[in-house]
């Protein structure tokens, strides 16, 4: 069984197309396994048995007569609770909206991965509105790290990571608006991509505008790529949407990176980093090295010395909350997370003015780190400056935007957390990979050759415990 949950989506389809697994099997044992771990980890805020079972069934029909829908036809997926998914409500983490709430709406992602032939089988947890970095929500309660269930799970795409990481569930897509994708993946040893803004379309309302992204998390930067692949089309009713030829991110995945400049910094100078990552992320880039890229080991990346040390990075997020709560009946004021209310508060003192000056801001970061890709192909740092704290709660030190990850949204590149090793007590450590806009095969290709070099990773012992025990 542990095989089997374990196999990859590439592994999967070979199986399916050789007719030695079947897709309900296979989806038998998801459910199985989110049986026996969601009710300690917390991951899924709900989960269609029946529907998965039928569509499973419906794929394994098409697999039998040779006449699969697509590349991920029978891969289970699961959908952050911020994704509009079909036959099951979107909360977006929050007491406040309605039970249904737009239970009768597919995101672009979603329609476009069930095209794809996937297997949309759940919807996993996340904070409320994606607000904040660790894995508790009014609405679901915590969810638990199964590295360690006393430790958090990192946040805002919470379920999905600790979902990948426990085996429940092949793929997943999670949001990203300032980090909710590569933290969680970083901290329960996972794999994850904030795509270039608008590679995967979306409608999302509840959103943070310029910000936020929809990308795939997975256990393999190969699955990462067969996933975006099946996301990142052209949407007519997205009007950011990328116009450019849909890409193919398999195509040239194992080029390796023998040539590639490759900027390294430990801290980008803006934030002290626990020694024990900084340790594991140089390893990887003297890895990186090894494998014929040029590595320039920088201590500080200088266009974002000021903005990040400034208030600027975090207006939007001020303003966003501000409408957020501004346009949520008053009397349901009193059901939403108080990080939320604290932050609507920040946001209610800016000025116009204020909310320019950060506009005005962000791209000069924006043109000032085009720039620095004009002399570097990818920059690798940590994924996150510490381990991951007690659940639930909120450490003073991450109520800000996470200063390694959230600079990135605001320059609408390119980044991917893969894991680069384990702490002293067995926690995973994430290493990010960052390009330039619309670079986002070059960001997996590099993350691939250092995933391959690095060998395989392994499951949570709480994962391996349980197996072992059924």
């Amino acid at each position: 069984m542990n095989e089997l949950l374990d196999m990859s989506a590439g592994e999967l389809v070979l199986a399916y197309r050789g007719k030695t697994l079947s897709p309900v099997e296979l989806m038998r044992a998801v459910l199985d396994q989110v049986s026996r771990l969601n009710p300690q980890l917390n991951a899924f805020r709900v989960v269609d048995e029946e529907g998965a079972l039928q569509d499973a069934a419906a794929s394994e029909r098409r697999w039998l007569q040779g006449m699969p829908c697509g590349p991920l036809d029978g891969v289970p997926v699961s959908v952050k609770d911020m994704v509009a998914t079909r036959g099951m409500s979107t909360l977006f983490g929050s007491c406040t909206l309605p039970p249904g709430h737009l239970a009768d709406l597919d995101a672009p992602c979603v329609e476009l991965l069930r095209r794809a032939g996937a297997v949309i089988f759940g919807k996993t947890t996340t904070t409320e509105f994606g607000n904040k970095i660790v894995s508790d929500s009014p609405l679901t309660g915590v969810t638990r790290n199964p590295w360690n269930p006393s430790l958090s799970a990192g946040g805002s795409s919470s379920g999905a990571g600790v979902a990948l990481a426990a085996r429940m569930g092949t793929l997943a897509v999670g949001t990203d608006g300032g980090g909710s994708i590569r933290v969680p993946a970083a901290w329960n040893g996972v794999c994850g991509l904030k795509p270039s803004f608008k590679r995967v379309p979306t409608l999302d309302s509840h959103n943070v505008g310029e910000l936020s992204n929809v990308g795939p998390m997975a256990r393999s930067v190969q699955d990462l790529a067969l996933m975006l692949t099946a996301m990142a089309r052209p949407w007519p009713a997205d009007w950011q949407s990328f116009g450019g030829p849909v890409e193919d991110f398999c195509r040239g995945l194992n080029r390796g990176v023998e040539g590639l400049r490759v900027a390294f910094s430990a801290t980008l100078g803006i934030i002290d980093v626990d020694p024990q990552i900084t340790s594991a992320a140089c390893n990887a880039a003297r890895l990186l090295e090894q494998l014929g890229a040029r590595v320039s080991w920088l201590e500080t990346v200088e266009p974002l010395q000021g903005y990040m040390k400034s208030e600027m990075h975090s207006i939007l997020w001020m303003a966003r909350s501000e409408q957020l709560v501004r346009h949520t009946p008053e009397l349901l004021h009193q059901l939403m997370d108080p990080e939320i209310l604290a932050l609507a508060e920040c946001g209610r003192r800016l000025s116009a003015a204020r909310l320019m000056d950060a506009l005005q801001a962000r791209m000069e970061l924006s043109s000032a780190m085009h720039a620095f890709f004009a002399h570097y192909d990818v920059l690798v740092c940590p994924s996150f400056h510490r381990l991951p704290p007690p659940n639930p709660g909120l450490p003073p030190d991450m109520r800000m935007a996470p200063p390694l990850t959230s600079w990135c949204n605001q320059t609408q590149q390119p980044a991917a957390s893969v894991p680069c090793g384990l702490s002293r007590e067995g926690l995973p450590i994430g290493l990010q990979v960052i390009g330039p806009r619309f670079h986002d095969g070059l960001v997996l290709r590099v993350c691939r050759a250092y995933e391959q070099a690095r060998g395989a990773f392994p499951a949570p012992p709480l994962v391996l415990a349980k197996e072992e025990s059924t």
